[in-house]
Formats: C-alpha cells, sequence, structure tokens
C-alpha cells in the first residue's frame, strides 16, 4: 500500500516564531477539515528503565505552557509518567498530509485547574472517572457496569459530582515541537523546533530534517 503525497511545500519562512503559535495555526486547519477528534493523539510513555507504552486520548488544552490532557493518576500512563516524566505526543492527521511530533516532560496540573475542567464534563463521563480503575484487571464487564450503576444511583443527574482524587490532568512542556509536511516521491518537510531556554518565543531555533 502506498500513496503519493501531493502537498505545498512547508518552508522555514512558514513557520509561526513559537511552535505552539505554529499548532495552534495547523490546529485550526485541521479542526476546518472535518477531521473526526482533531485532537486524538497518541501519548508515549516509558518506566525509569525505558520500557515503552502507548496509547491514544485526547488534548484537551493547548496554549504558551504546552499540552494538557487528563486521565486516572494511577493508569499505567499516570504511574509512567510519575516515575519517569519524558513524553512523546503525536498527533497523525493523515488526510491532510500532516503529523506533528512533540517531545518534553509531563507535569500534574494544579486541582483547581482539574476540577474547573471536571464541571464540564458529561454527567456520565465524570461517573465514569470513578467507576474505572483505569488499567488494572476487572473480572468482566458487568462488573464495571455494576460499579457505574452504583454511582448513578448516588449522584442522579443535576447532582455535583465530586472530584476523584486520582484523577486529573497533566501538561506536557515541549522541548521539540516537529512539523510534517507529507510531498510527493517521499520528499517530505519536516522542520523540529528546539528549545533552547525557558521556552518563550526567542527561546527556539528551527531545523530542517532529511524525510
Amino acid at each position: 500500500m502506498r500513496e503519493q503525497y501531493r502537498s505545498t511545500p512547508l518552508l522555514e519562512t512558514d513557520l509561526a516564531p513559537a511552535p505552539m503559535d505554529q499548532f495552534a495555526h495547523w490546529f485550526k486547519d485541521i479542526a476546518a477539515s472535518g477531521l473526526h477528534e482533531p485532537n486524538a493523539m497518541v501519548v508515549s510513555t516509558a518506566t525509569p528503565d525505558g520500557r515503552p507504552s502507548s496509547r491514544t486520548v485526547l488534548l484537551k488544552q493547548h496554549d504558551d505552557r504546552g499540552f494538557v490532557f487528563f486521565t486516572n493518576y494511577t493508569s499505567r500512563k499516570g504511574t509512567e509518567i510519575d516515575a519517569n516524566p519524558f513524553v512523546s505526543l503525536l498527533f497523525p492527521w493523515h488526510p491532510l498530509a500532516r503529523q506533528v511530533i512533540v517531545t518534553g516532560t509531563a507535569a500534574r496540573i494544579g486541582r483547581d485547574e482539574t476540577a474547573a475542567y471536571f464541571r464540564t464534563r458529561p454527567h456520565g463521563s465524570q461517573l465514569g472517572a470513578w467507576a474505572s480503575d483505569q488499567s488494572t484487571p476487572i473480572d468482566s464487564r458487568e462488573a464495571l457496569l455494576q460499579r457505574y450503576e452504583e454511582l448513578a444511583a448516588r449522584y442522579p443527574e443535576g447532582e455535583q459530582v465530586p472530584v476523584p482524587p486520582q484523577w486529573g490532568g497533566y501538561r506536557v512542556t515541549p522541548r521539540t515541537v516537529e512539523f510534517w509536511q507529507g510531498n510527493a516521491n517521499r520528499l517530505h518537510d519536516r522542520l523540529r523546533y528546539v528549545s533552547e531556554g525557558s521556552g518563550d518565543a526567542s527561546a527556539w531555533r528551527v531545523e530542517r530534517l532529511c524525510p
């Protein structure tokens, strides 16, 4: 299986001064394209001895500080991040022949930020955060549904669900952000921002990588 990409080349002069601004530009394009769940990203973590794992999660916030997603802190990714904060994010935007690859460090966001986001989640998703001990074995789907129904009886629709103490957000502070644009003959464009300091606009350099 093979596809010939025919995109407009990505040039250094096309880029915004800082990677988060460039990401915002591309994300706007992707969202406008109608791609299903454009905020889906692959989060890769590793144990302290280097054993990797990956999964798809949803990006919930991006700004100058980085990329935010939410999870159960006791899940596999949560325990791996707490032991080894180095992570990678991959946004696979294939319909537009684009990818964004981020490397950086993840850290828990404040509980106030977590609570503010939790209140915006649908009632069922709030209950689900309590019902699921993410990444742990469970006897059956019926057992999971029973947990959920017990919580639904305790916190009916319209009643505030408390924020689970084991659930919250991580913010990934980027150290590198690569913008990949597919082009013909496998001569893809790969432009990577590399942090040379605090991460502000004056502390990034851009390098072109061979495809």
